[in-house]
């Protein structure tokens, strides 16, 4: 598969008015998920999970791609169609998560590093042959303390994982969305989460520069600049729109085929006000990347709240999905 097709998939994902959902929940995480809302856990309440998201009718409207995690390749919606081949029948890629979670940095233990390098061409090869997924996701996080954290070295690391990452799945003919997260827990400014976004994305841009990678064919998944969740401060959407654009226009190559927003920590209708902001000062700063959501709780969030797992709940839970889907896409026009 050439640069062309990579790209095609990216411009793709990035259709006007659509964006991706993050369906990427580990098992364990999908878990903690449904105990949140008080609903029971095992394999057939994830797949029904799933089933409520991802088999809803009239997504494709709104949802160019959906990150999916390993299980939910296998399994197959209530209408005994695999997940994967019903999103593609609607014009939705599939795509999954394939690193295999976070470790101690073990210089600085405090901050992760991510695992998944080791067997990473064999797993890539699987899931594109058997399932046709179209792209991949990896995440690496960056913890903000005070001035002591980062450490340089954490920043490194997780970029050069990233572009390892990168490199080898657009070897394998797949989109890579490249995920580092700078974690929105902790006491510190908006300031400093501007200063630290800036590093990591200044940082993972060379990295990719060093491993040849095509920058034409991937996405970037970012968080937006907040103040940290412990820091007692509301910020202001457009003063994030404006500390968002300003980093990602100093950071980014104009190339990318298209940046997306992580929801982090940030409750749905916070997302939903920050992307706008962010959407409309990108358009008035002539940033030349298209912008969207890859939201995972702040598009589920208010579906599981009124589903609590009951089948005479699901036509209420999708109506609620829905609905939010439609003020996310309001946020990007």
């Amino acid at each position: 598969m050439g640069m062309v097709d990579l790209s095609n998939i990216a411009s793709n994902l990035m259709s006007p008015g659509k964006g991706i959902l993050a369906a990427d929940e580990s098992t364990e995480s999908a878990d903690k998920r449904l105990t949140f809302y008080g609903i029971e856990t095992g394999e057939e309440m994830r797949r029904k999970f799933r089933n409520l998201f991802l088999n809803t009718p009239g997504i494709e409207e709104y949802l160019s791609g959906v990150i999916l995690y390993k299980e939910t390749l296998d399994q197959t919606g209530d209408d005994g169609i695999l997940f994967t081949e019903s999103l593609k029948s609607r014009g939705i890629i599939p795509g999954i998560k394939v690193d295999e979670g976070l470790e101690p940095l073990p210089e600085s233990p405090k901050e992760s590093i991510t695992k998944g390098l080791l067997g990473l061409s064999d797993r890539l090869l699987l899931y594109k042959t058997k399932h046709e997924t179209g792209f991949t996701k990896w995440r690496a996080t960056i913890t903000i303390d005070g001035t002591v954290l980062p450490t340089q070295q954490a920043v490194h690391e997780n970029a050069k994982r990233l572009a390892a990452y990168a490199q080898c799945v657009q070897h394998a003919g797949m989109v890579p969305i490249l995920e580092p997260e700078v974690l929105l827990e902790g006491k510190h400014s908006r300031v400093r989460s501007r200063e630290v976004l800036t590093t990591t994305l200044k940082t993972l841009v060379a990295a990719l520069e060093d491993h040849a990678v095509d920058m034409s064919a991937v996405i970037i998944k970012t968080s937006m600049v907040l103040s940290g969740n412990k820091s007692g401060r509301e910020d202001d959407p457009q003063e994030v729109a404006e500390d968002t654009v300003a980093a990602l226009m100093e950071t980014m190559t104009a190339n990318v085929p298209g940046i997306v927003f992580l929801s982090g920590g940030q409750s749905s209708d916070q997302a939903t006000r920050n992307l706008a902001a962010i959407t409309q000062e990108a358009h008035a700063k002539n940033a030349p990347w298209p912008l969207t959501f890859s939201y995972s709780r702040a598009l589920q969030d208010e579906a599981l709240k009124v589903w609590q797992g009951k089948d005479e709940n699901v036509s209420a839970a999708r109506e609620a999905f829905l609905t939010r889907l439609r003020q996310v896409r309001e946020a990007i026009a």
